[in-house]
Protein backbone atom coordinates (compact mmCIF):
# COMPACT_ATOMS: atom_id res chain seq x y z
CA UNK A 1 0.00 0.00 0.00
CA UNK A 2 1.62 3.16 -0.93
CA UNK A 3 2.04 6.10 1.54
CA UNK A 4 -0.12 8.92 2.31
CA UNK A 5 0.69 12.07 0.34
CA UNK A 6 1.91 13.94 3.10
CA UNK A 7 3.93 10.69 4.44
CA UNK A 8 5.23 11.11 1.05
CA UNK A 9 5.98 14.79 1.05
CA UNK A 10 7.86 14.35 4.40
CA UNK A 11 10.24 11.71 2.87
CA UNK A 12 10.48 14.13 -0.42
CA UNK A 13 11.61 16.91 2.11
CA UNK A 14 13.65 15.08 4.38
CA UNK A 15 15.90 13.76 0.95
CA UNK A 16 16.06 17.50 0.09
CA UNK A 17 17.95 17.97 3.26
CA UNK A 18 20.50 15.28 2.22
CA UNK A 19 21.17 17.06 -1.24
CA UNK A 20 21.11 20.64 0.50
CA UNK A 21 23.93 19.31 2.37
CA UNK A 22 25.12 17.43 -0.56
CA UNK A 23 25.66 20.16 -2.81
CA UNK A 24 28.38 21.98 -1.52
CA UNK A 25 30.97 23.38 -4.40
CA UNK A 26 34.77 23.32 -3.61
CA UNK A 27 37.02 25.40 -1.16
CA UNK A 28 37.34 25.87 1.95
CA UNK A 29 34.34 25.85 4.17
CA UNK A 30 33.25 26.11 8.27
CA UNK A 31 32.11 23.75 10.29
CA UNK A 32 28.46 23.93 11.71
CA UNK A 33 25.28 22.40 13.30
CA UNK A 34 22.10 22.64 11.76
CA UNK A 35 18.73 21.72 12.78
CA UNK A 36 15.96 20.82 10.32
CA UNK A 37 11.85 20.59 11.41
CA UNK A 38 9.10 20.22 9.07
CA UNK A 39 5.24 19.72 9.46
CA UNK A 40 3.20 18.88 6.97
CA UNK A 41 -0.21 19.22 7.13
CA UNK A 42 -3.15 17.69 5.10
CA UNK A 43 -6.99 17.57 4.93
CA UNK A 44 -8.60 14.77 6.92
CA UNK A 45 -5.88 15.40 9.60
CA UNK A 46 -6.49 16.11 13.22
CA UNK A 47 -2.48 17.24 13.51
CA UNK A 48 0.09 17.83 10.90
CA UNK A 49 2.58 15.38 10.47
CA UNK A 50 6.20 16.13 11.45
CA UNK A 51 10.02 15.28 11.24
CA UNK A 52 13.26 17.06 12.79
CA UNK A 53 16.86 16.02 12.26
CA UNK A 54 20.26 17.60 13.11
CA UNK A 55 23.66 17.46 11.23
CA UNK A 56 27.02 18.26 12.08
CA UNK A 57 28.84 19.08 8.56
CA UNK A 58 27.19 17.28 6.42
CA UNK A 59 26.70 13.93 8.90
CA UNK A 60 23.72 12.76 10.54
CA UNK A 61 23.63 13.32 14.11
CA UNK A 62 19.90 12.84 15.33
CA UNK A 63 16.92 12.41 14.21
CA UNK A 64 13.12 13.03 16.11
CA UNK A 65 11.22 10.01 16.69
CA UNK A 66 7.34 10.61 16.84
CA UNK A 67 6.82 7.24 18.77
CA UNK A 68 9.31 8.17 21.80
CA UNK A 69 8.44 12.15 21.34
CA UNK A 70 12.57 12.40 21.57
CA UNK A 71 15.37 13.09 19.39
CA UNK A 72 17.57 10.07 18.76
CA UNK A 73 21.34 9.99 18.65
CA UNK A 74 22.07 9.06 15.16
CA UNK A 75 26.33 9.35 15.42
CA UNK A 76 28.92 7.00 16.87
CA UNK A 77 30.33 9.39 19.07
CA UNK A 78 27.44 10.55 20.93
CA UNK A 79 27.50 7.77 23.15
CA UNK A 80 31.17 8.79 24.46
CA UNK A 81 29.98 12.01 24.81
CA UNK A 82 27.05 10.72 27.12
CA UNK A 83 29.32 8.84 29.29
CA UNK A 84 31.35 12.11 29.90
CA UNK A 85 28.32 14.54 30.48
CA UNK A 86 25.25 12.68 30.70
CA UNK A 87 22.98 15.81 30.24
CA UNK A 88 24.41 16.98 27.47
CA UNK A 89 22.11 15.09 24.56
CA UNK A 90 18.92 16.15 26.92
CA UNK A 91 20.77 19.84 26.76
CA UNK A 92 21.11 19.88 23.19
CA UNK A 93 18.03 18.96 21.96
CA UNK A 94 16.12 21.24 25.28
CA UNK A 95 13.42 22.39 22.72
CA UNK A 96 10.20 20.85 21.51
CA UNK A 97 10.95 22.00 18.11
CA UNK A 98 8.80 19.32 16.38
CA UNK A 99 5.93 20.41 18.67
CA UNK A 100 5.92 24.26 18.67
CA UNK A 101 6.16 23.80 14.58
CA UNK A 102 3.17 21.46 14.29
CA UNK A 103 1.43 24.12 16.39
CA UNK A 104 2.73 27.51 14.53
CA UNK A 105 1.11 25.65 11.48
CA UNK A 106 -1.64 24.89 12.89
CA UNK A 107 -2.11 28.99 13.65
CA UNK A 108 -0.19 30.09 10.11
CA UNK A 109 -3.15 27.53 8.78
CA UNK A 110 -6.14 29.17 10.25
CA UNK A 111 -4.85 33.08 10.32
CA UNK A 112 -4.93 32.43 6.28
CA UNK A 113 -7.79 30.49 6.60
CA UNK A 114 -6.85 27.74 4.31
CA UNK A 115 -8.26 24.64 4.73
CA UNK A 116 -7.59 22.69 1.55
CA UNK A 117 -4.34 20.93 0.35
CA UNK A 118 -1.27 19.97 1.79
CA UNK A 119 0.43 23.24 3.87
CA UNK A 120 3.76 23.42 4.90
CA UNK A 121 6.14 24.55 7.59
CA UNK A 122 9.53 24.17 7.85
CA UNK A 123 12.31 26.10 10.05
CA UNK A 124 16.08 26.22 9.48
CA UNK A 125 18.50 27.13 12.36
CA UNK A 126 22.00 26.64 13.57
CA UNK A 127 25.12 27.86 14.13
CA UNK A 128 28.45 27.91 11.87
CA UNK A 129 31.79 28.54 12.90
CA UNK A 130 34.36 30.66 11.16
CA UNK A 131 37.42 29.19 9.55
CA UNK A 132 39.96 30.38 12.15
CA UNK A 133 37.71 28.77 14.92
CA UNK A 134 36.85 32.45 16.37
CA UNK A 135 33.69 33.78 15.76
CA UNK A 136 30.08 31.88 14.82
CA UNK A 137 27.28 33.10 13.24
CA UNK A 138 23.42 32.25 14.19
CA UNK A 139 20.58 31.75 12.39
CA UNK A 140 16.90 30.40 12.11
CA UNK A 141 14.57 31.29 9.05
CA UNK A 142 11.29 29.97 8.65
CA UNK A 143 9.54 28.71 5.36
CA UNK A 144 5.43 28.03 4.79
CA UNK A 145 4.57 26.25 2.13
CA UNK A 146 7.67 26.81 0.07
CA UNK A 147 8.11 30.13 0.38
CA UNK A 148 10.49 32.17 2.79
CA UNK A 149 8.68 33.17 5.45
CA UNK A 150 10.68 35.18 8.98
CA UNK A 151 14.33 35.34 9.95
CA UNK A 152 15.17 36.27 12.89
CA UNK A 153 17.19 39.35 13.90
CA UNK A 154 20.17 37.77 16.21
CA UNK A 155 20.85 41.59 17.09
CA UNK A 156 17.30 41.91 18.06
CA UNK A 157 16.01 39.03 19.15
CA UNK A 158 13.51 40.54 16.46
CA UNK A 159 11.84 38.91 13.51
CA UNK A 160 11.89 40.00 9.96
CA UNK A 161 9.33 39.11 7.38
CA UNK A 162 10.47 37.97 4.15
CA UNK A 163 7.14 37.23 2.42
CA UNK A 164 4.81 40.28 2.54
CA UNK A 165 1.97 37.86 3.96
CA UNK A 166 4.41 37.10 6.57
CA UNK A 167 3.62 40.47 8.24
CA UNK A 168 0.44 39.86 10.56
CA UNK A 169 3.18 36.79 11.83
CA UNK A 170 5.95 39.41 12.40
CA UNK A 171 3.83 41.03 14.55
CA UNK A 172 2.57 38.70 16.32
CA UNK A 173 5.78 36.92 17.31
CA UNK A 174 7.49 39.98 18.53
CA UNK A 175 4.59 40.11 20.81
CA UNK A 176 5.73 37.04 21.90
CA UNK A 177 9.50 37.82 23.49
CA UNK A 178 10.07 34.57 24.76
CA UNK A 179 10.05 32.99 21.05
CA UNK A 180 13.06 35.43 20.14
CA UNK A 181 14.69 34.92 23.58
CA UNK A 182 14.46 31.00 23.45
CA UNK A 183 16.08 30.86 20.11
CA UNK A 184 18.61 33.23 21.16
CA UNK A 185 19.45 31.38 24.33
CA UNK A 186 19.41 27.81 22.19
CA UNK A 187 21.49 29.11 18.66
CA UNK A 188 24.16 31.25 20.81
CA UNK A 189 24.91 29.36 23.80
CA UNK A 190 23.69 25.61 23.51
CA UNK A 191 24.39 25.56 19.86
CA UNK A 192 27.92 26.93 19.87
CA UNK A 193 28.48 24.87 23.10
CA UNK A 194 27.07 21.28 21.18
CA UNK A 195 29.05 22.51 17.98
CA UNK A 196 32.12 22.72 19.84
CA UNK A 197 31.96 19.36 21.65
CA UNK A 198 30.93 17.43 18.48
CA UNK A 199 34.03 18.84 16.90
CA UNK A 200 36.05 17.46 19.68
CA UNK A 201 34.31 13.85 20.47
CA UNK A 202 33.62 13.53 16.36
CA UNK A 203 37.31 14.28 14.98
CA UNK A 204 37.76 10.86 13.33
CA UNK A 205 35.04 11.03 11.37
CA UNK A 206 34.32 14.84 10.79
CA UNK A 207 37.86 15.64 9.76
CA UNK A 208 38.53 12.51 8.02
CA UNK A 209 39.53 12.25 4.38
CA UNK A 210 38.54 9.72 1.70
CA UNK A 211 39.93 9.98 -1.94
CA UNK A 212 37.65 9.94 -4.85
CA UNK A 213 37.47 6.61 -6.90
CA UNK A 214 36.96 8.14 -10.66
CA UNK A 215 36.13 6.44 -13.82
CA UNK A 216 36.25 8.46 -17.18
CA UNK A 217 33.58 7.09 -19.88
CA UNK A 218 31.86 7.48 -22.75
CA UNK A 219 28.60 7.18 -24.64
CA UNK A 220 27.83 7.57 -28.62
CA UNK A 221 25.14 9.86 -29.52
CA UNK A 222 22.35 9.62 -32.62
CA UNK A 223 23.60 12.49 -34.26
CA UNK A 224 27.30 11.80 -34.90
CA UNK A 225 28.40 12.85 -31.65
CA UNK A 226 29.42 11.31 -28.20
CA UNK A 227 28.97 12.11 -24.11
CA UNK A 228 32.15 11.64 -21.84
CA UNK A 229 31.15 11.10 -18.57
CA UNK A 230 33.53 11.75 -15.74
CA UNK A 231 31.79 9.50 -12.64
CA UNK A 232 33.55 10.05 -9.11
CA UNK A 233 32.73 8.13 -6.32
CA UNK A 234 33.43 7.51 -2.21
CA UNK A 235 34.77 10.81 -1.44
CA UNK A 236 34.43 13.06 1.92
CA UNK A 237 34.88 15.86 2.65
CA UNK A 238 32.04 16.77 -0.03
CA UNK A 239 34.01 20.36 -1.00
CA UNK A 240 35.44 19.04 -4.68
CA UNK A 241 36.22 20.49 -7.92
CA UNK A 242 35.67 18.53 -11.24
CA UNK A 243 36.17 20.41 -14.76
CA UNK A 244 36.63 18.81 -17.90
CA UNK A 245 39.21 20.63 -19.83
CA UNK A 246 40.18 20.81 -23.61
CA UNK A 247 43.74 21.59 -24.39
CA UNK A 248 44.47 22.83 -21.29
CA UNK A 249 41.08 25.37 -21.14
CA UNK A 250 38.11 25.43 -18.61
CA UNK A 251 35.16 24.04 -20.39
CA UNK A 252 32.60 24.34 -17.71
CA UNK A 253 30.05 25.96 -19.61
CA UNK A 254 29.63 23.38 -21.92
CA UNK A 255 29.47 20.77 -19.24
CA UNK A 256 26.69 19.14 -17.10
CA UNK A 257 26.84 17.67 -13.60
CA UNK A 258 24.63 15.87 -11.26
CA UNK A 259 25.55 17.67 -8.21
CA UNK A 260 27.26 15.95 -5.08
CA UNK A 261 25.26 13.96 -3.47
CA UNK A 262 25.59 11.58 -0.31
CA UNK A 263 25.97 8.26 0.07
CA UNK A 264 25.01 6.11 2.47
CA UNK A 265 28.09 5.27 4.42
CA UNK A 266 28.34 9.23 4.94
CA UNK A 267 30.89 9.29 1.45
CA UNK A 268 29.36 11.41 -1.34
CA UNK A 269 29.79 10.95 -5.71
CA UNK A 270 29.32 13.01 -8.41
CA UNK A 271 29.36 13.50 -12.20
CA UNK A 272 30.36 15.76 -14.54
CA UNK A 273 29.54 15.26 -18.50
CA UNK A 274 30.90 17.36 -21.62
CA UNK A 275 29.42 16.20 -25.58
CA UNK A 276 31.99 16.26 -27.92
CA UNK A 277 33.15 15.23 -31.50
CA UNK A 278 34.56 12.19 -31.25
CA UNK A 279 37.28 13.07 -33.48
CA UNK A 280 38.71 15.33 -30.72
CA UNK A 281 38.28 13.24 -28.07
CA UNK A 282 42.30 12.98 -26.91
CA UNK A 283 41.91 16.72 -26.57
CA UNK A 284 39.88 16.40 -23.44
CA UNK A 285 40.73 15.24 -19.73
CA UNK A 286 38.88 15.52 -16.23
CA UNK A 287 40.39 17.23 -13.86
CA UNK A 288 39.89 16.55 -10.18
CA UNK A 289 40.89 18.30 -7.09
CA UNK A 290 40.15 17.43 -3.96
CA UNK A 291 42.00 17.71 0.15
CA UNK A 292 42.77 13.75 -0.54
CA UNK A 293 44.77 14.64 -3.32
CA UNK A 294 48.34 16.92 -3.41
CA UNK A 295 47.96 17.17 -7.01
CA UNK A 296 45.35 17.66 -9.18
CA UNK A 297 44.29 14.70 -11.02
CA UNK A 298 43.97 14.22 -15.02
CA UNK A 299 42.01 11.47 -16.52
CA UNK A 300 41.26 10.94 -20.35
CA UNK A 301 39.19 8.14 -21.60
CA UNK A 302 41.43 5.75 -23.42
CA UNK A 303 41.00 3.15 -25.76
CA UNK A 304 40.42 -0.40 -23.29
CA UNK A 305 42.23 -3.34 -24.62
CA UNK A 306 39.16 -5.14 -25.43
CA UNK A 307 36.38 -3.56 -27.38
CA UNK A 308 34.25 -5.61 -24.92
CA UNK A 309 31.65 -3.76 -22.39
CA UNK A 310 33.47 -5.76 -19.21
CA UNK A 311 36.73 -4.97 -20.70
CA UNK A 312 36.19 -1.25 -21.09
CA UNK A 313 34.03 -1.34 -17.33
CA UNK A 314 36.96 -2.97 -15.99
CA UNK A 315 39.79 -2.25 -17.54
CA UNK A 316 38.74 1.92 -16.70
CA UNK A 317 38.05 1.53 -13.36
CA UNK A 318 41.52 -0.63 -12.42
CA UNK A 319 43.32 2.64 -14.47
CA UNK A 320 41.86 5.07 -12.47
CA UNK A 321 41.77 2.98 -9.23
CA UNK A 322 45.53 2.97 -9.29
CA UNK A 323 45.86 6.87 -10.94
CA UNK A 324 44.08 7.91 -7.46
CA UNK A 325 45.99 5.72 -5.03
CA UNK A 326 49.35 6.92 -6.54
CA UNK A 327 48.07 10.75 -6.32
CA UNK A 328 47.12 10.26 -2.96
CA UNK A 329 50.56 8.98 -1.95
CA UNK A 330 52.03 12.63 -3.39
CA UNK A 331 52.81 10.99 -7.22
CA UNK A 332 51.74 12.80 -9.96
CA UNK A 333 49.99 10.50 -12.30
CA UNK A 334 48.55 11.53 -15.60
CA UNK A 335 45.88 9.49 -18.40
CA UNK A 336 46.34 10.21 -21.51
CA UNK A 337 47.11 13.92 -20.64
CA UNK A 338 49.68 15.57 -18.81
CA UNK A 339 18.63 24.98 29.59
CA UNK A 340 17.83 28.13 29.98
CA UNK A 341 14.45 28.62 28.45
CA UNK A 342 12.45 26.03 26.66
CA UNK A 343 10.06 27.22 24.15
CA UNK A 344 7.00 24.44 24.47
CA UNK A 345 4.24 23.52 22.12
CA UNK A 346 1.53 21.39 21.28
CA UNK A 347 2.24 17.67 21.18
CA UNK A 348 2.87 16.34 17.89
CA UNK A 349 1.19 13.29 16.86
Amino acid sequence: MSAAPGRRLLLFLQAGVALLLGGGSAGASTHSLHYFITAVWEPGRRLPLSTSSSYVDDQLLGRYDRGTGQCVPQSSWVEEISHDDSDFWARSTGGDFASSLVMDLMVLKNVYNRSRGIHTLQAFSGCELSEDNRTTREFVKYGYNGRDFLSLDMATLTWTAMDSEAKPIKRKWDAEPERGKFWGHFLQEVCVEGLHTHLRYGVESLLRIDPPMVRVTRKAGSDGLETLFCQLYGFYPKEIEVTWMKDGEDQKPETLTGGVVPNSDGTYHTWLSIEIDPKERDRYWCQVEHDSLLEPLDLAWEEPASVSNVGLVVGSTLEVVAAVVLAGAGLVFHIGKPQKGSYQGAPSE
